[in-house]
Formats: structure tokens, C-alpha cells, sequence
């Protein structure tokens, strides 16, 4: 019944400056505009993203967002140029190296953006 709808993201957000700067300087995101509710939209590879506000904040303890990319290490290279920051792993069965930790079939690496939340780079391995 879904399977044909378009999907959003909603992220809510403390501070929408700050977060918009982060999302459109450092990450390149198109701006898509405000809405009459007060969130804001940037269409990402044929899906949404929406920033809400929400003064009292929230973030989740899990990937909010995972952008899939053509090339990991180029990506990390010009998001690291923009100041974007990655974390790095070492735990059981998730280490990082270089940022990267290979998933099956998949890599992956991490970041936060202003609020806290989680977000991801995947490049498909297969």
C-alpha cells in the first residue's frame, strides 16, 4: 500500500540557524524552503528531509540519517573539508578505520550534526 509513497525525514531541531547553516554549508544540501508549520525541507536524492523546531530538542541514540554515497573515503574527504567531524569506533564487532567500518556488504561511517543526532555515509560494497 506504501510501497509508491515518498518518504520524509523529520529531524527536530533546537536551534533552526544553526542547524540550516550545518545542512546546506557543510553537508550541501539545497534548501527547499519553509513550510507554513515551521519546518523546513531540502529534497535529498528523491526523498525529504524536514528540520522542525522543537526548543526542548531531542536526538536519537541510533543513525537518524544514512546518506548512501558512490565513493566513502571521497565523500569523508570533502565533508571533513567543509568541518564536518566523524566519529571513530572500537568496539566488538564495530571498528573504524579511517572513519570506516566495514558491514557486510556495505561501509559505513559516522557523523553528528549540530543537534546530536547521528547521521551516516554508506557506500555499497556489492
Amino acid at each position: 500500500m506504501l510501497s509508491n509513497a515518498s518518504v520524509t525525514t523529520m529531524l527536530p531541531v533546537i536551534d533552526m540557524a544553526r542547524a540550516r547553516a550545518f545542512y546546506e554549508g557543510s553537508l550541501g544540501l539545497e534548501p527547499g524552503g519553509l513550510k507554513p508549520d515551521g519546518k523546513f525541507v531540502y529534497v535529498v536524492g528523491g526523498s525529504t528531509l524536514a528540520l522542525f523546531p522543537k526548543p526542548e530538542g531531542t536526538k536519537a541514540d541510533h543513525t537518524a540519517i544514512s546518506f548512501q554515497v558512490p565513493d566513502i573515503a571521497a565523500s569523508i574527504a570533502a565533508l571533513k573539508g567543509k568541518g564536518v567531524v566523524f566519529e571513530n569506533y572500537d568496539f566488538p564487532g564495530l571498528k573504524t578505520v579511517d572513519h570506516v567500518c566495514v558491514l557486510g556488504a556495505e561501509k559505513a561511517a559516522w557523523f553528528k550534526d549540530p543537534e546530536g543526532n547521528y547521521l551516516c555515509l554508506h557506500e555499497d560494497l556489492a
